[in-house]
């Protein structure tokens, strides 16, 4: 009998944001193919036993995603119950939408639980809102790591900078000067308020604010790392009304 794949999002990291039913499910699963993202609060919880690793990072040591998509089916056909476990939502630049199809197109019955997306949550731990009544009625969700195999980028800089809302970059903090350039050359405000933050809702975040202008040094200075989330708009100074 065929097991059940469930993709499932662990949410930004903090283990009191994961889901109720995330949490039932990662008790009851027979094995959890996990990413790097949902951090050790989370990953600790999980028996060493039943946990595989197929975590990816920029630059770093990789699972590739056929491997993943393979041993997802090989576990479900042997019968067992598989979580695979992402950061945030398994829809939010999480390949989550690849891995549905793919289990589909091999009859493996799948079932897709939602986390909460660092898009929003991050900024949300640095008292960011990503839509405000004064600075923002639209927020545009953006990735800064798109797949290296494009011959060219799929964003659209310049409508985005025309939208007047909220930009959520996520998994862009190598990339951060090519973008707030294009941002500028395409006709954005350099004096649009920008920020950085790193390990949203996780001990040791750290947040580096700036403007398109000068968001760059911030980053550096601050020592920003992966990952980060970076929020683009007026929005990203209504942080510093809380102060």
């Amino acid at each position: 009998m065929t097991g059940t794949v469930y993709l499932v999002g662990s949410g930004p990291g903090d283990p009191e944001l994961l889901t109720v039913k995330a949490a039932r499910l990662l008790e009851d699963a027979d094995v959890v193919l996990h990413d790097k993202l949902p951090g050790p609060a989370i990953l600790s919880e999980i028996p060493v036993a039943k946990r595989e690793d197929v975590g990816k990072r920029a630059g770093g040591e990789r699972t590739p995603q056929s491997d993943i998509n393979a041993r997802m089916v090989e576990l479900a056909r042997e019968g067992k119950d598989v979580v695979r476990l992402k950061g945030g939502d398994p829809f939010v630049f999480g390949r989550g939408g690849e891995e549905m199809v793919y289990l589909a197109e091999r009859d493996v019955p799948f079932e897709v639980v939602p986390g909460i997306s660092s898009a929003v949550a991050a900024p949300a731990a640095a008292d960011i809102p990503v839509t405000h009544r004064d600075h923002a009625s639209s927020v545009s969700f953006v990735t800064g790591h798109e797949d290296p195999t494009k011959e060219e980028s799929a964003v659209d800089w310049q409508a985005l900078a025309a939208t007047g809302g909220t930009i959520v970059v996520l998994m862009g903090v190598g990339k951060l000067p090519d973008y707030t350039r294009a941002l500028r050359e395409a006709g954005m405000d350099s004096e649009t308020p920008v920020a950085l933050i790193e390990k949203g809702t996780r001990p040791g975040q750290r947040v580096a604010t700036g403007t398109l202008d000068t968001i760059v040094e911030a980053r550096d200075e601050v020592g920003i790392e992966p990952p980060a989330v970076t929020v683009i708009g007026g929005v990203a100074g209504v942080r510093e009304e809380t102060k």
